[in-house]
């Protein structure tokens, strides 16, 4: 079971890491250029279909796999052990992720216009390397480095 839950977690970050990195690097520098809202939003539009699924995986999972290292959510929060210090590190990038993906939501994206589209960026580049950091953090437990 766990190799499954191992299995699906990394599944759902390479399509959530992959898809940031694509907006990011491949879709954001081309839509700052030409102030195109259009390109940018529809390119969220289609990986939101798949995106958010993943994070959903990602979460449920991962979830899942801090249950099965730490029996009990409290000790989640105790950072004196490494595999608390991963889920604490997990538990607060998903935070700032949701706060980040709330706020483009709910404020930036309905106002969205070639003017605002630096405010979307930064939201873009911010999740991108949360994202990025969820994969070393995640990593950092095979590799020993919160040791």
């Amino acid at each position: 079971m766990y190799g499954f839950l191992l299995l699906l977690h990394v599944l759902g970050a390479s399509v959530w890491v992959g898809g940031h990195l694509v907006l990011a690097l491949g879709v954001l520098p081309g839509a700052l250029r030409e102030r195109d809202v259009a390109g940018l939003l529809a390119f969220e539009s289609r990986y939101e279909k798949v995106g958010m699924p993943a994070l959903a995986v990602q979460v449920v999972t991962g979830l899942w796999l801090a249950w099965r290292f730490l029996p009990e959510p409290m000790q989640w929060f105790d950072a004196s052990t490494p595999i608390a210090r991963l889920i604490l590190a997990k538990l607060i990038l998903l935070g700032l992720t949701v706060v980040i993906a709330l706020h483009a939501r709910l404020r930036v994206i309905p106002v969205l216009d070639g003017r605002r589209l630096p405010a979307m960026a930064g939201h873009v580049v911010a999740v991108t390397i949360l994202s990025v950091l969820f994969v070393v953090v995640g990593l950092s437990a095979r590799a020993g480095w919160l040791a």
